[in-house]
């Protein structure tokens, strides 16, 4: 929890215990149903925690605004941005029912009301968002095709609406046919080793009415 308070120091009382909360419910649920690894587990707030709120070093959310998360698996990045941002409404998707169901464990754990969770491919779910956060779960063809026409009309943050998407190593050849996407290394915002080849790719889209 240091290591959030030392890259995250406005969080409110609230906000610090629904995080420390964590740790216990993950650990807890993780024995019954595997969706992070025992060395991950470890290191929670490090590999999954503070990586997941690199998303909001980049870009903050306003009250009112909605983000998908798509593959959520485990509840990464969208239980820690839904703690972060708390007037913010997050839709939390994944096809896997064993991972779905940790991810409404602990967010009833937290007692989350800016959560919303389904189990489901991203392409059978319906809405607009201004965002769409993901951890790498598919090449950026692959998830922009995924989640096509979900990109709400109105703009309301600095940076345009589309794709944030946690990202490493090199992604050259992947992005090469996004002229307009933009990439954030995580070693901007933090000191630590893991960081080191993770980014924030943002790749603006357009409505599609």
């Amino acid at each position: 929890m240091e290591l959030i308070q030392k890259y995250f120091p406005q969080l409110s009382t609230d906000q610090l215990e629904k995080l420390e909360k964590l740790s216990g419910l993950y650990k807890d649920w993780n024995l019954k149903i595997n969706v992070v690894s025992r060395k991950d587990i470890d290191e929670l707030y490090l590999r999954h925690v503070l990586h997941s709120l690199g998303i909001a070093k980049v870009q903050a959310f306003n009250p009112g605004a909605e983000i998908l998360d798509v593959g959520t698996g485990g509840g990464f990045p969208g239980i820690p941005l839904a703690v972060l941002f708390p007037e913010t409404k997050f839709h939390l998707v994944d096809s896997i029912g064993k991972k779905i169901k940790v991810v409404e464990e602990v967010s009833a754990g937290l007692n989350l009301q800016n959560v919303k969770i389904t189990n489901a491919r991203v392409e059978e779910t319906g809405g607009h968002y201004d965002f769409i956060v993901s951890r790498a779960v598919a090449a950026m063809p692959t998830f922009v095709h995924w989640t096509k026409g979900k990109i709400a009309k109105r703009s309301n943050h600095d940076l345009k609406n589309g794709i944030l998407y946690l990202k490493g190593g090199d992604l050259s050849e992947e992005l090469q046919d996004y002229k307009t996407v933009s990439i954030y290394k995580l070693t901007d915002y933090y000191e630590e080793d893991f960081f080191e080849t993770k980014k924030v790719v943002h790749l603006p889209l357009k409505f599609k009415g």
